[in-house]
């Protein structure tokens, strides 16, 4: 099975508009232009599941358009997605915030999702996908390094609940990189794919490791790669792995 996770930064590319001197426009803008090549992107590597970290469903920056879906379509997936703030968060009600979501997408031998919400942070979305072997939970943990172990004890109480091989994916904002996240890996049982902790951001000079695919028991992973894409300020993640 291959897994692909991708932060995909709402389809915006590397920048805003040329000229525009305007702190985050970047993220205000859009054009089809990124989104097509990451949609051409995904469709080549052919993958089982996608997990789509920053993805937008529907605001004005993407011309309407649900990227979820319309990604999902390309590569003939189901698709599950959920707005990435709290469901009582004041980012609920602004137009373009209320439009920001993580999605998953699959091949349609699903059994089910379950949408979970951290306790702390701003980005509160935890989604739990369910296939019929594993379960693979895709997070966007807290730019803050006190939420994010906050929110990383949380993650460890849902994945230690869970009744199949576990895999946790997603963007972590680990500044620090797999240091950051070292003891939680070890309480939870879990490894990186990312056995020689390349780099994953900033995409044009990498330095830090932000995204990860950790796996459990019952899973063994057979290839793992970083491909050298500019389509979005993260690299994308490609795991290749099957469950015993």
């Amino acid at each position: 099975m291959r897994l692909v996770v991708y932060n995909i930064r709402y389809g915006v590319g590397l920048g805003g508009p040329p000229g525009l001197a305007v702190p985050g426009a970047r993220y205000l803008f859009g054009n089809t232009g990124p989104l097509e090549l990451i949609t051409g992107f995904l469709k080549e590597l052919a993958p089982d599941v996608v997990g789509l970290v920053e993805v937008d469903i529907g605001s004005v920056r993407s011309g309407r358009v649900n990227q979820a879906e319309a990604i999902a379509k390309a590569l003939g997936h189901y698709s599950s997605y959920e707005c990435k703030y709290g469901e009582e968060s004041f980012n609920q009600r602004l137009p373009i915030l209320r439009k920001q979501a993580n999605a998953f997408l699959a091949a349609p031998h699903v059994a089910g999702e379950r949408f979970h919400y951290f306790d702390t942070g701003i980005k509160r979305l935890i989604i739990e996908l369910e296939l019929d072997d594993v379960a693979i939970f895709l997070v966007h943990l807290s730019l803050k390094y006190r939420h994010r172990h906050f929110q990383l004890r949380h993650l460890y109480e849902l994945v230690s609940r869970a009744n199949k091989p576990v895999i946790v994916a997603g963007d972590f904002n680990t500044f620090w990189g797999e240091n950051e996240i070292f003891l939680f890996m070890k309480a939870a049982g879990l490894r990186s794919a990312n056995r020689e902790c390349l780099p994953t951001y900033p995409s044009r000079s990498p330095r830090m490791e932000l995204d990860f695919i950790l796996f459990g028991d019952g899973i063994d992973v057979s290839s793992f790669q970083v491909p050298n894409v500019v389509f979005s300020d993260h690299l994308p993640l490609v795991c290749d792995f099957h469950v015993r």
